[in-house]
This record gives C-alpha cells, sequence and structure tokens, in this order.
C-alpha cells in the first residue's frame, strides 16, 4: 500500500469488524481475462510504462497527433505478429484498456489500425491473398472510411460509389457530392503513408449490389494520392486525433481493392454473386469488425474509467483540510459525503470489468446461430459501460476540485475520450433502440417471481437484490410489449408509444447481466476477507441501481415498505464498511506508478501535506 488510510475514517456506530480483501488477489480478479488473462494485460501494461507514454502537456495538438501514432509504432514493436493480434478480440481489446489510461488517441489510432482495417483486411478469405507486410509493420498505417457528413447512424445509406468498370476490370470511386464525403476518419499526414478500407455502394452495369468495403490508397510519403481530397477537421474534445473529411473524384481502383465474402464477390467474367440478399445485410456483413470495435470502445472507457478513479482516490488521501478539531487536519477521503460517492462508482466499475470479460468470452466464443443475440448483448454493453465511465469520470474530476480542470494533472481529458466512445461504432442511444425493438418480442421476458415481497428478506443479500433487478427487468418488458400494441397503426408510432419502456428494459437487462457477472467472480474467490469485500461491493451496485427503482418495486408488491424505508440506512452501512478498503480496492486497477508519478496533482500536494505536518 503506497498510502495511508488506516486512520481518520470515522464510520460513526462501530461496526463488526471485517477482514480486510487482499490486494494481490483483487488485483487477479480483475485482470482474469481467458486463459493467457494476467500475461496479456501485464504486457500492455508494461508497454505503456515507459518513457514515452509519459504524461506531456507541454505539446501542440499538432505534435500530439504525431506522438499517438509514434506510440502505436513503439506498440506494434512489442507485438509479435500484428495479423494474430488483429484476429484476436482480447487482445484487443486489452489494448484499448491500457492505452486508454495514458493516451486515449492512441487508443484510437490502434483500434482502427488493428481491428477496422486490418482485421477486415484478414476476414476477406475469398480474394486472393493480399500483401500486408507494410501495414503490419506500419510503414502504412490503415484507416476506415465509413460514415458520411450526411450518414452516420445511418450508414448504410452512405452515397460513395464505387462504380465497375467491365472495359478495363476497374473500380471507380467517386464521392458525388460534399454530402457524401467521408466523415470524420484520421486521414492527414500525420502518421505518415496512409492506406484506407473504403466503405462504397458497388454499382454493377449501373445495378446498386450495397455497401461494400474497398481497400485505397490515400497517401505516400509526398502528401495525398491524386483524386483523394482531405481537410483537416477543426480540434475536438479529449485526446488530439487527426480527424478530416475526405473525398474522393474518379479514383480508379485495381479489382483486387473489392473486399469479398459470402455477403458478395465478383466473379472472373465480372458477374456479382451474393450468398445475402438483403442489401442492408450485404452492408452489415461488410463492416462487422464494428462488433469488435464495440468490444475495443467499451475496454478503452474502462480502462480510462478505473484510471481516473485510481487518480481520485488516492488525491483523496494524500489532500487534507481542516477537521473538526482547531488545528487537526484530515484527508477528504475522510469524509462521507466524499469517499461514499467514489465507492459507489469503484462498485460499478467493477461490475462494468467483470461484464466486459464476460461479454468478450461470449463473443469469442458464440456458435453461429447465436450471433445475432451475441452481437446484441455487445452492443448493449457497450452502450451501459460508455455511459458509466462517463458519469465515474465525471465524479472522479469533481471529487479532485479545481486542480482536476487542468489537463497536465491527468484527469481533464477522460470524460471527453468517454463521449467519444459514446458516439463511436454506434451511438449508444441508436445501437440501444435496436436492441430495445428486437427483444420485444424476440426475448423471452424475465420469470415472474415465485413470492411476493417479504420482510425477511435482507437488503445486503445479492441474490436477494437480484431477482428484484429481474422484476423490474420483467414490468419493462411486459409493458414494453403492451404499449408497443397500443401504438396505433403506424410504425413509427408504435415504436414512438413503446420506446422509453423498451430502453428501460435495455436498461435493466444489461444491469443484470453485469449483475450476473460480479456473481460469478464472487463465486470463484476463496479468502475470506476479499470475498467479503467484493459480496458488499455488489450489494453497493445493485442498491445503487434500485433505489431509483423503489417505487415501481414497491407497486408491483417485489419489494415492501418497510424495505424502501431502510434502503438509506442500508447503503449507509455498506458504505461504511467498505471505506476503510476504498484505497485497496482501487489500488488493484494496477495503474502504473510511472503514470500516477507524473501528475503534478499527486505529487505536489504529498509534498505540502509533509510540509504541513514539520510545521506543526
Amino acid at each position: 500500500m503506497l498510502i495511508n488510510t488506516t486512520s481518520h475514517v470515522s464510520d460513526g456506530p462501530r461496526l463488526t469488524p471485517r477482514p480486510a480483501p487482499r490486494l494481490d488477489e483483487l488485483t487477479g480478479i480483475v485482470f482474469r481475462d481467458g486463459d493467457a488473462g494476467p500475461d496479456l494485460h501485464a504486457a500492455w501494461r508494461k508497454s505503456i510504462s515507459t518513457d514515452l507514454f509519459r504524461h506531456r502537456t507541454d505539446l501542440s495538438v499538432e505534435e500530439r497527433r504525431q506522438q499517438s501514432y509514434d506510440r502505436l509504432r513503439a506498440l506494434n514493436e512489442e507485438v509479435l505478429c500484428a495479423r494474430d493480434l488483429a484476429r484476436d478480440p482480447r487482445a484487443l481489446a486489452a489494448l484499448h484498456e491500457w492505452t486508454s489510461v495514458v493516451d486515449g488517441g492512441t487508443a484510437t489510432v490502434a483500434g482502427i489500425h488493428y481491428n477496422l482495417f486490418l482485421g477486415s483486411l484478414l476476414d476477406d478469405d475469398v480474394s486472393p491473398a493480399r500483401d500486408l507486410t507494410e501495414c503490419a509493420a506500419l510503414a502504412v498505417t490503415g484507416t476506415f472510411l465509413c460514415t458520411e457528413r450526411e450518414h452516420g447512424n445511418d450508414a448504410a445509406a452512405l452515397e460513395t460509389l464505387a462504380r465497375y468498370d467491365r472495359e478495363r476490370d476497374e473500380f471507380v470511386l467517386h464521392t458525388p457530392h460534399d454530402g457524401a464525403q467521408k466523415y470524420m476518419p484520421n486521414t492527414s499526414a500525420a502518421g505518415g503513408p496512409k492506406t484506407a478500407v473504403v466503405a462504397a455502394r458497388l454499382l454493377v452495369d449501373d445495378r446498386d449490389e450495397g455497401v461494400f468495403l474497398f481497400l485505397t490508397p490515400l497517401r505516400d510519403r509526398r502528401g495525398t494520392l491524386p483524386g483523394v481530397t482531405v481537410t483537416t477537421l477543426p480540434d475536438r474534445i479529449g485526446s488530439p486525433v487527426d480527424h478530416c473529411v475526405t473525398g474522393f473524384d474518379h479514383v480508379r481502383l485495381p479489382r483486387t481493392a473489392l473486399l469479398q465474402g459470402e455477403h458478395g464477390r465478383l466473379t472472373p467474367d465480372g458477374t456479382f454473386t451474393s450468398a445475402v440478399g438483403s442489401a442492408r445485410k450485404r452492408f452489415l456483413h461488410a463492416i462487422r469488425r464494428v462488433t469488435v470495435g464495440k468490444l475495443c470502445m467499451s475496454a478503452s472507457t474502462l480502462g480510462g474509467c478505473r484510471a481516473a478513479l485510481a487518480i481520485a482516490v488516492r488525491y483523496a488521501y494524500l489532500r487534507h483540510i481542516s477537521g473538526p478539531v482547531a488545528a487537526e487536519r484530515v484527508p477528504l477521503a475522510a469524509h462521507r459525503s466524499h469517499h461514499a460517492r467514489l465507492l459507489a462508482c469503484t462498485a460499478t466499475a467493477y461490475a462494468m470489468t467483470f461484464l466486459h470479460r464476460t461479454v468478450t468470452e461470449r463473443w469469442i466464443t458464440h456458435a453461429p446461430e447465436d450471433r445475432t443475440e451475441t452481437e446484441r448483448l455487445v452492443a448493449m454493453a457497450k452502450g451501459w459501460i460508455t455511459w458509466q465511465a462517463r458519469d465515474i469520470t465525471i465524479e472522479s474530476r469533481e471529487r479532485c476540485g479545481a486542480r482536476a480542470l487542468f489537463p497536465v494533472n491527468g484527469l481533464a481529458e477522460f470524460t471527453a475520450n468517454a463521449e467519444g466512445a459514446i458516439t463511436a461504432e454506434g451511438d449508444n442511444l441508436a445501437v440501444w433502440c435496436k436492441a430495445g425493438a428486437e427483444m420485444i418480442f424476440g426475448q423471452v421476458a424475465a420469470p415472474e417471481p415465485e413470492t411476493g415481497a417479504s420482510d425477511q428478506e435482507s437488503l445486503t443479500d445479492p441474490t436477494f437484490l437480484r431477482r428484484v433487478l429481474a422484476a423490474a427487468e420483467r414490468h419493462w418488458h411486459l409493458a414494453a410489449r403492451r404499449d408497443v400494441r397500443g401504438g396505433g397503426r403506424d410504425a413509427l408510432g408504435r415504436w414512438n408509444h413503446a420506446s422509453a419502456a423498451a430502453l428501460a428494459l435495455v436498461e435493466t437487462y444489461t444491469v443484470g447481466q453485469a449483475a450476473d457477472a460480479f456473481a460469478a467472480v464472487c463465486d470463484q474467490v476463496t479468502d475470506r476477507g476479499t470475498r467479503a469485500a467484493l459480496d458488499d461491493l455488489r450489494a453497493l451496485f445493485l442498491l445503487d441501481r434500485l433505489v431509483p427503482l423503489s417505487g415501481l418495486l414497491l407497486a408491483e408488491g417485489i419489494v415492501t415498505a418497510d424495505q424502501v424505508r431502510s434502503l438509506p440506512d442500508v447503503l449507509r452501512d455498506l458504505t461504511a464498511g467498505l471505506a476503510p478498503h476504498l484505497a485497496t480496492l482501487t489500488e488493484a486497477f494496477d495503474v502504473p506508478e510511472e503514470h500516477l508519478a507524473s501528475l503534478p496533482m499527486l505529487t505536489t500536494v504529498k509534498t505540502s501535506v509533509n510540509s504541513s505536518r514539520r510545521d506543526s
């Protein structure tokens, strides 16, 4: 333990002492991620602990953009095989989880290069093998161009064209108007030569065959290639990335540029064939790497919010303020109003972590017939995790006061980076609406509770709390079915009538999946102190979600009036019991000391505290 947490925190009335959780076991649990979990995470952690990844604020925006590519190349030198990394969703997610701790920009360009670009090319098992040596070595950086100025969440309607020229056996890539310009890929000169996979509408004999991906060189060391126009966008919030608007003016591409698969291929005589009849399904197949991208976006905010919490908790013990007795100074962490908020965030961060591990495993191991359901689970988890991450980073920043407003102290960009992930790979609200619409009649409702409300049930029993949450899920599921039937004849009107209940269904279902993942981890813990802390943390997580639903649950006969009245007391006692372990719980996030030591907020405060003690 690097900071003293054994004094100053008063629990009020004396509670029964609980054994302390073990830091090493907590860390092992957090990074238990498949068979290679600890080694996988240790490798990425080691990579971001080098001097190249130290927190710097003395660089211009342009220099920071270039720095992200320099860091990407340094990471690539540590990778045994870039192709294997691109094929491994767990390794890709872990890469995002760690790079986001120190630089959201590096996480962004890494995900685009390895997953969306290289992964899309490797998924093409129909075309002749392509030479990807330069891309694998990052002599050429890959990027991904899909969304357009006028087509974001409705990218299936994008308008960039790729017309097949039979006479020359080539494709002609063209942007028909400004609204079809690609928005907002990383296509500037930062990072050097770049090649893209570009989503475009394939026209064969003037027949629209749907959206496919095309391998398209964009720039070499001398600049953009003929027919390619790149305009750098203004700076955005968060870690800098070289976002641009990109257009094409009748750029000719060889036949081999088309990425093929079961969704479509071009025979040697120029005949188009497809095993997928729907143009929308062809598009979804072409951009199927976006699902792994959702796992990566979730992981990115997961690593970022855990780092934000680790910083905020350490600051809470280092920053001292006037105490209730004259001349006494106590750490911020001594105050319930301070540590209770951080504990609630910590409980959520653990639940997010365990959910992400479970969903990643589901994606890696799912059977073909389960693909639709698994994709929906990945999408729901992405929405919930990234939204929770934003809330946690906001709370962490606020708990550190004015110092955290300054980027030099390492907290200011986390919230903006979470905002980017909320929008990337499918806007959260849009993907939740899609999931909710599918779930209304496409998924079995949670079972009806076997028993009614009873004061015999304990509000600190996570198993009981999980049953209560399932009852809320069932309520929203049935409400959504009722509302969609009563919404009139118009399809949009029916959805509008049912959308609120459907979105509540998605949220409660996803929280339930997180609770189940949490429970599965707890069942594997053998150390008594660690298990007790995790059980309390799980109960705190569930109670925080159930408090806003207490009126509904009372009306539905799921909980009693006395249980609702006792909720504040139960939350208070859980918080008091966990408060002495707050630092251990967040130190288990294993944020590199090299990074924390580079943040002035955590070093100057410590020095000033030591000075004040000497003066007294």
